[in-house]
């Protein structure tokens, strides 16, 4: 599986986790969603994401490069 891949599964399981939690555990839990949301709009202005480290370490791929 390449790092981007991992990047939208992680991303959608935390989503679905802190939906879930929020609706039946206590509310506050959707601030949580939102960080989520706002860490993946700043990676796609800055390009940077400490998830893409996190699985690079992991050891999945990167995508490959084609000119």
């Amino acid at each position: 599986m390449t790092i981007n891949a991992g990047l939208r599964l992680v991303a959608g399981f935390f989503v679905l986790l802190s939906v879930t939690l929020g609706y039946y555990v206590n509310p506050l839990w959707f601030l949580f969603t939102g960080f989520v949301g706002l860490n993946l709009m700043q990676s796609a202005v800055t390009g940077w994401c400490p998830m893409f480290w996190i699985l690079g370490k992991l050891g999945f791929k990167r995508e490959a490069v084609v000119n």
